[in-house]
């Protein structure tokens, strides 16, 4: 093998020996082969389907990498000498399966091996090496200052693939480079971002090999005096209340959720718990809630890459009120008519990209969750580059469903 491939889940490793057996070090050096031409057209994911040709995520779009279909066979022949004896009994059992991959030469990868139609499937992607420095992902410079918030909950939402993981990355390296010293954990499924040792002391758990569950390590978390607590989702009521009790108790909490804008977000927070409870949790919220970030990432007309449009609510009294007197509907307003607060709603900032030129109006119409209210934007902005009836029918389009076009 011309790299060594390691399947990596925490600290443990499993190291495929290219002298054991022929058959298996060749199925790892294409599996090499087809990571190595992702590299090279700088795709951020790699699928893996029977019955379809190794496709690519570049920019927002797929692409295959050649005519030629895989069989069942050749996918379940490319997967399996990434896997342990453990790798392959949680996936014969729970049909599903979450690790990590680092390929030496080459680079980490977040890898979900899974089924579909009885046969086995792979979707891999690509973490990139350096973390990227906040300043280059053109988000709100607001969000920065999320990273000297001393406690409280942070929510940073979108769909997949929208940059969660690594707007969080960000934000813990600039903890991590700017100080003050500080004792962060992270909770992830698998880990990402590796952070080296500059100012804060980084542990980061993995869920199946540190930690049997998200549960399982924020029951036990508080014990181990972190000072900043990362999670990569929450998940379910019992994460979502572990998270609300250490944002509580002084820490600061950074999670991600899949929510698309902050009334969302909210709601989804309080709606998991029983209705007996929810008047609790709303209290919990409201108390220690920071901000919210929604993010969607769509294609930058001016140079072929992605943009991020956002919604950012910062935890205002007004807010706070909202959350535990029941009034989550006047939140968005609130968002709205917050610019002096650093807030805005995906709509402000979609119409903003439209006025750059960033995205098209079409776009910002598909992206948005209110198409009704983006358009008028975009007609009071003077800023549509198509006809009223197109407008018409992409917001019709999005309302009856259709997911972000990115």
């Amino acid at each position: 093998m011309s790299a060594q491939l390691e399947s990596r889940v925490a600290s443990r490793s499993h190291t495929i020996d290219s002298k054991s057996t022929a058959g298996p070090a060749a199925r790892a050096d294409r599996l090499e082969s087809l990571l190595q031409k992702a590299l090279d057209h700088a795709a951020s994911d790699l699928l893996l389907v029977a019955n379809e040709p190794p496709t690519i995520y570049v920019d927002g779009r797929w692409h295959p990498l050649s005519d030629e279909s895989l069989s069942a066979e050749s996918v379940a022949a490319l997967v399996d000498p990434i896997l342990t004896s453990e790798h392959r009994h949680k996936l014969i059992s729970v049909r599903d399966l979450d690790m990590g991959l680092s390929i030496q030469g080459l680079g980490r990868y977040r890898v979900n091996i899974h089924y579909q139609r009885g046969t086995l499937a792979a979707a891999i992607r690509a973490i990139p090496e350096q973390i990227p420095a906040f300043d280059s992902l053109g988000l709100p410079q607001q969000v920065l200052s999320f990273a000297d918030y001393p406690n409280g909950l942070v929510l940073v939402t979108g769909g997949t693939g929208q940059g969660k993981s690594t707007t969080l990355a960000a934000l813990i390296d600039h903890m991590n480079r700017c100080g003050p010293s500080r004792h962060i954990i992270t909770i992830e499924d698998p880990v990402e971002f590796a952070f080296q040792r500059r100012e804060c002391i980084i542990e980061q758990r993995q869920i199946g090999d540190d930690s049997p569950s998200f549960a399982s390590a924020l029951r036990h978390v508080l014990r181990q005096r972190p000072d900043v607590i990362l999670i990569g989702e929450l998940r379910d009521l019992e994460t979502m209340s572990s998270a609300l009790t250490a944002a509580e108790t002084g820490h600061l909490v950074l999670a991600t959720l899949h929510t698309c804008n902050a009334s969302q977000t909210i709601a989804r927070m309080i709606d998991v718990f029983p209705a007996g409870q929810q008047g609790q949790v709303r209290a919990q919220l409201a108390a220690s809630l920071r901000a919210i970030l929604c993010q969607s990432l769509l294609r930058d007309q001016l140079n072929e890459s992605l943009v991020p449009a956002t919604e950012l609510l910062i935890a205002t009294s007004a807010i706070r009120r909202a959350i535990r007197d029941n009034e989550a509907h006047l939140i968005h307003s609130m968002i709205e008519t917050g610019r002096r607060a650093g807030m805005h709603t995906l709509e402000q900032s979609l119409a903003e990209l439209v006025v750059a030129s960033r995205i098209s109006a079409e776009s910002a119409i598909l992206a948005s969750v209110d198409p009704v209210r983006m358009k008028a934007m975009l007609v009071h902005s003077g800023s549509l580059d198509m006809s009223a009836a197109d407008l018409d029918a992409a917001a019709s389009s999005r309302a009856a469903g259709l997911p972000w076009v990115e």
